[in-house]
């Protein structure tokens, strides 16, 4: 009895091996290529499904999600300075080309590297330094279109190309950053010289504006002060009918030679002063101003008579 089951379950075990060999069930965002006997037979899409156990099998997988590739490239610049390149490229297998897509291409990633060794090092060197850092969406968008026009054939849509990391060498670097920053220290010289510009001008305009204010008091003093001497002398004849022109100037000079030397001795910066001091000595200063007015006087009058 236990000899005439052993076939039977035997048999069992095989067909439960066999269906479940036969099973596939693809992931989504998948599609298996399934072969037969060594020739493509169908494309098998997400889901349950079934093959022939040993005849049918799965010769592989296609990812139909974007997939990206980044790509490190070094290159020369037109200025001759050797940069490193991250391109980082977003590709995706068309729907109607999944056929190419498998067979055509052995290793697609290195393929597409290949190109974009090709296209990078194609437009870099046309740019200098700077330009690459400047314009690093042109040379991005050119990788692109290179890139869509060969890939298309072989059934890759490339989605999007960017340049991620732009690195030049250590000692250029290191260049450039001296170079940064002596440009900057020479916009802060320049900034701190018109800043000591501007606070020279406006001391100076002030030191104007003081002296302009200065001069209009001392002008406005002297004028008081002439006023207040013809007040005095017009005031001093009314008192004394009998005075005369020069003892009314012995008067006033008088007094201010006295107001003179009281303003000296307040002024605590002064040492020692020397003057003459005698009765005589206001005579000969009335008679100095009276001669000197004499003869200012005569000089107009001989240039006046001239003209």
């Amino acid at each position: 009895m236990e000899e005439e089951l052993i076939p039977i379950v035997v048999g069992g075990v095989l067909l439960l091996f066999l269906i479940i060999k036969s099973v596939i069930i693809v992931p989504e965002k998948k599609i298996y290529v399934i072969q037969r006997l060594g020739k493509f037979k169908r494309m098998a899409s997400p889901g349950f499904g079934m093959i022939i156990p040993f005849i049918d099998q799965k010769a592989g997988i296609i990812n139909m999600r974007v997939q990206q590739l980044d790509v490190d490239v070094e290159t020369k610049t037109r200025d001759d300075v050797f940069v490193h390149l991250r391109v980082s490229v977003q590709f995706q297998v068309m729907d109607n080309k999944i056929f190419d897509a498998h067979y055509a291409l052995d290793n697609h990633r290195h393929q597409i590297a290949s190109y974009i060794f090709d296209d990078v090092r194609a437009e870099v060197p046309k740019m200098e330094l700077d330009d690459v850092f400047a314009k690093k969406e042109d040379i991005a968008q050119a990788v692109r279109q290179n890139l869509a026009d060969s890939m298309d054939d072989y059934g890759y849509n490339i989605v999007k190309a960017l340049i991620t990391d732009i690195d030049p060498d250590a000692n250029v670097k290191e260049s450039m950053n001296r170079i940064n920053a002596a440009k900057r220290d020479k916009e802060a010289t320049m900034e701190r010289a018109e800043a000591n510009k501007i606070t020279v001008v406006k001391a100076a305009e002030a030191d104007a504006e003081s002296k302009r204010l200065s001069g209009e008091g001392i002008a406005q003093q002297r004028l008081e002060i002439v006023r207040g001497f013809k007040e005095s002398v017009e005031d001093f004849q009314k008192s004394l009918k009998n005075i005369t022109h020069e003892e009314v100037m012995q008067f006033v000079l008088l007094t201010q030679y006295f107001d003179t030397l009281n303003n000296i001795g307040q002024n605590g910066k002064n040492t020692s002063i020397l003057i003459p001091h005698s009765p005589s000595a206001m005579a000969d200063f009335q008679q100095q101003i009276v001669n000197g007015t004499l003869i200012g006087k005569k000089l107009q009058e001989a240039s006046e008579g001239d003209e």
